[in-house]
C-alpha cells in the first residue's frame, strides 16, 4: 500500500507531457516564420526612427522632409483648422465610392491640369483618390503591369528611394536614366536629353514635376519644353510624380508648368498628386491619381479599371483628409487662405536656403554654395544626412 502510495505521490509531481502529435504541430508553428530575417531599415524613415529614440535634447530631425516652425514643431495650416472646424459634426463618415471623394478628384484635376481644361470638359481623365503619391504611384505601377506587361519604367538617377520600390512590387521592370550632375550640383541636361533619345520609342519615364526629391534640382521652362518635344518624337509616355506642387515656388500654378507644357504638346500623361507637403496633412494620405487618356470612353475603362486594382488593395481610400482637401480647394475664402499659407511655406524655404548659403560664406569657405539658392525644396542628398548624423551625432 505504501509502495501504491509512494507511486502516486511521484506520479502527481511528474510533469504531463503533451500528447506527441500536439508537440510536433507546436514545433511547426515555431519555426513557420523562424526563416524571416529583419528588414532593413528604411533609408528615410530609418533616420526619424533613430530622431526619436536619440535621448539628446539638442538633436534635429534630417530625415523625412517634413515642413516645421522655428521652433522644430509640425505645422498646421490655419485652412486646414477651419476646414477641420467645419467638419466637426457635421458630416458622417461613411464609406466613399471605390474611386474616393468625387468633389476631392475634381478639385485636384484643376489643381494639376488647369482651372478652364479641355481635358476636364471633355472627360478625358481617368482619375481616382489614392493614398498619397506612394498610393498614387503604386495604383499605377499596377496598373501598367497588369495592362502593359511588356513595359517598363525609366526612373531617374537619383530619385526618391520608395519609387524603385513601388515598382519593383509591382514587378514592372526598371531602368534609370541620368538627371543630376554631381560635379556642378545642377542638372545634367545633355545626358538627360541623350537617355531619352536612346531609350526604345514608347518607354515610360517617371518624371518630378517640380521640387526634385532628393536634389531640388528642375529643369528650367525652356529645358522642359525640350524634353516634351523629344518625348513626342520618341512617342515616351511620362508619369508625373507631383508631391511640391506650391512647394517650389510658392505658386501652384508656375510648379505646375511641366506638366502643362507636355498637355500643350498634345501627350497623353498620367500623374500622381499629393497634398502631405503643401497642405501639411502627412498623415491624412489624401492624393490623386489622374491617367490623361484618349477620349471619354477610354477614360471610363481605365478609371474601372484602377478601381479594381484599389479594391483589395484597400477597398475604399479615408474620408477625412480628402475632406479636408475638398472644402479647402472649393471654398474661394479657404482657397485663397490656402495659396497664401503655401507661399509663405515655400518663402521661408528660400529664405533659410539663402541665410545658410551667406552664412557658409561669412566662414571663409573656398567653396562655391550657389547650388544651395539654386535648388528649391527641403531636402537634403541622402549623403548629406549620414554625413551629418555620422559627425554630429553623440
Amino acid at each position: 500500500m505504501a509502495m501504491l502510495s509512494r507511486a502516486a505521490s511521484s506520479a502527481a509531481r511528474r510533469p504531463l507531457l503533451p500528447p506527441p502529435r500536439l508537440l510536433a504541430v507546436r514545433a511547426m508553428a515555431s519555426s513557420l516564420f523562424g526563416h524571416v530575417e529583419p528588414a532593413p531599415k528604411d533609408p528615410i524613415l530609418g533616420v526619424t526612427e533613430a530622431f526619436l529614440a536619440d535621448p539628446s535634447s539638442d538633436k534635429v530631425n534630417v530625415g523625412v522632409g517634413a515642413y516645421r516652425d522655428d521652433n522644430g514643431q509640425p505645422v498646421v495650416l490655419s485652412c486646414v483648422r477651419e476646414a477641420e472646424r467645419r467638419i466637426a459634426g457635421n458630416l458622417n463618415m461613411e464609406y466613399l465610392p471605390m474611386g474616393g471623394s468625387v468633389k476631392m478628384i475634381e478639385e485636384s484635376l484643376k489643381l494639376a491640369y488647369g482651372e478652364d481644361s479641355d481635358f476636364i470638359k471633355d472627360k478625358r481623365i481617368a482619375a481616382v483618390q489614392a493614398l498619397s503619391g506612394t498610393g498614387a504611384c503604386r495604383l499605377f505601377a499596377d496598373f501598367q503591369k497588369r495592362f502593359l506587361p511588356d513595359s517598363q519604367i525609366y526612373i531617374p538617377t537619383p530619385t526618391w528611394s520608395n519609387h524603385h520600390n513601388i515598382w519593383r512590387d509591382a514587378q514592372v521592370p526598371q531602368k534609370t536614366f541620368t538627371y543630376y550632375h554631381p560635379e556642378s550640383r545642377g542638372l545634367d541636361f545633355s545626358g538627360l536629353m541623350n537617355e531619352i533619345k536612346n531609350a526604345p520609342d514608347g518607354s515610360f519615364f517617371l518624371l518630378h514635376a517640380c521640387a526634385h526629391n532628393p536634389t531640388g534640382v528642375d529643369p528650367t521652362e525652356e529645358q522642359w519644353r525640350e524634353i516634351s518635344h523629344q518625348f513626342k518624337v520618341k512617342k515616351h509616355f511620362p508619369f508625373f510624380d507631383m508631391a511640391y506642387q506650391g512647394f517650389a515656388s510658392g505658386d501652384p500654378e508656375r510648379d505646375a508648368k511641366a506638366i502643362r507644357i507636355f498637355l500643350e504638346d498634345g501627350h497623353q500623361i498620367g500623374c500622381a498628386q499629393s497634398y502631405a507637403k503643401n497642405m501639411g496633412l502627412y498623415g491624412q494620405r489624401a492624393g490623386c491619381l489622374s491617367i490623361l487618356c484618349e477620349d471619354e470612353m477610354q477614360a471610363v475603362a481605365v478609371k474601372s479599371q484602377l478601381q479594381q486594382i484599389a479594391r483589395p488593395m484597400y477597398s475604399n481610400p479615408p474620408v477625412h483628409g480628402a475632406l479636408v482637401v475638398s472644402i479647402i480647394l472649393s471654398d474661394p475664402e479657404l482657397k485663397s487662405l490656402w495659396l497664401k499659407e503655401v507661399k509663405g511655406m515655400a518663402d521661408r524655404i528660400i529664405g533659410m536656403r539663402k541665410a545658410l548659403k551667406e552664412n557658409l560664406e561669412k566662414l571663409g569657405s573656398p567653396l562655391s554654395w550657389d547650388h544651395i539658392t539654386n535648388q528649391v525644396n527641403t531636402t537634403v542628398r541622402n549623403i548629406g544626412s549620414m554625413f551629418l548624423k555620422s559627425v554630429y551625432s553623440y
